[in-house]
């Protein structure tokens, strides 16, 4: 009784194989999920880094100006150009010993007013709204006659920024107790 073996070649055919389905799974299971994972952490991060920078340059136009703005083009030239935010940039407390630049490094460790326009994630525009309140007051007389209606117009007393990428916000077009709060703190 003689025994037929197999080629070695097709035991090696085999074994490559299993090598590369294994390497592919290993890809597929491990290596990709992760990279996947810290790519979304670092829009997450980076987006919330963004949007608290606006935030700060919000506030600071509203000191100046006495509302707040919504367009995002006004705002960063507003940081780049104005007097008051280059103080207060560049200002340092005497009590605290630290800086009140109101403005956080990026993840790659710097600030440009530029990064402000867009999301990292989608590169669209982060969607910046302020509201407009209309405050009627009607003048009648004994008689019962109205004599005149005044009407008030107010803009930017609150504003809202949103992240296109998230659901991610800060503050509210409605409710004043929201007033500069993020959604994640």
């Amino acid at each position: 009784m003689s025994r037929k073996t197999e080629p070695w070649y097709i035991h090696a055919v085999l074994y490559v194989i299993i090598f590369v389905l294994v390497y592919v799974l290993i890809q597929v299971a491990i290596v990709q999920p992760a990279e996947v994972i810290e790519r979304d952490r670092y829009y997450k991060a980076e987006t919330r880094l963004r949007m608290s920078n606006i935030r700060e340059a919000e506030i600071l136009w509203e000191k100046k100006n006495g509302n707040f703005s919504d367009d995002l083009r006004k705002l960063i030239e507003f940081i780049k150009t104005d007097s008051t935010v280059a103080s207060v940039v560049a200002g340092f407390d005497t009590i605290t010993q630290r800086s009140t630049n109101p403005f956080k490094k990026l993840s790659h460790g710097a600030f440009s007013p530029e990064s402000l326009y867009f999301a990292p994630k989608s590169r669209t525009p982060f969607i910046v709204k302020v509201d407009t309140s209309m405050v009627v007051d009607t003048f009648i007389n004994r008689r019962g006659v109205i004599i005149k209606i005044d009407s008030t117009t107010t803009i930017g007393k609150r504003y809202v920024i949103e992240s296109p990428d998230s659901k991610d916000k800060i503050s509210d077009l409605f409710s004043d107790a929201l007033k500069n709060t993020a959604s994640w703190e």
